[in-house]
């Protein structure tokens, strides 16, 4: 089966054209933070920045819920059920004092990044292939420039391809 070729566009879409502003953490910021930025925006996951706002990791919303998840919950079901109910529901706040960077794992993952130029399959066969429903965008010398969220590619794929 092939695809058809539209010839009727002016011109393609690339990641910059969908990209939004997301807000970052870095790895000094306290775990709280950074679920409450990713609640807050909304978001599927978070882009963690270095100093100099190139992404040091893109983490999707299970691994920002791992960060906030202690250890000794994760690993033993049988201890999470001791638990009672009012303090099941503060887990994460047991996390306080720690910051991204405690509780990440000492050489992260390469960030799920693309330069602002690649094209709409070069993203979505990014976030297939990682598993990632957020993708950072970079320019030319790796700072970030924004962020694609799955639904924004999703969005922006049935909308730019719509025969109607």
């Amino acid at each position: 089966m092939t695809t058809p070729v539209r010839t009727d566009r002016a011109e393609t879409m690339q990641a910059r054209d969908i990209a939004v502003n997301v807000p970052t953490v870095t790895v000094d910021d306290p775990v709280a933070k950074a679920v409450r930025v990713m609640a807050v925006s909304r978001l599927p996951g978070l882009v963690v920045v270095d100093a100099r706002s190139r992404p040091w990791a893109v983490l999707a919303g299970t691994q920002v819920l791992r960060l906030a998840v202690p250890g000794a919950y994760q690993e033993d079901p049988a201890l999470v059920r001791t638990v009672d109910e009012d303090h099941a529901d503060v887990f994460w706040q047991e996390l306080a004092d720690r910051t991204v960077g405690d509780v990440s794992p000492s050489r992260p993952a390469k960030p799920v990044t693309v330069r602002a130029d690649a094209t709409l399959l070069e993203v979505a066969a990014l976030m297939a292939r990682q598993h990632s429903p957020l993708v950072a965008v970079v320019d030319d010398d790796g700072v970030l420039v924004g962020a694609v969220t799955l639904e924004r590619l999703i969005t922006s794929l049935a909308v730019f391809n719509a025969d109607d």
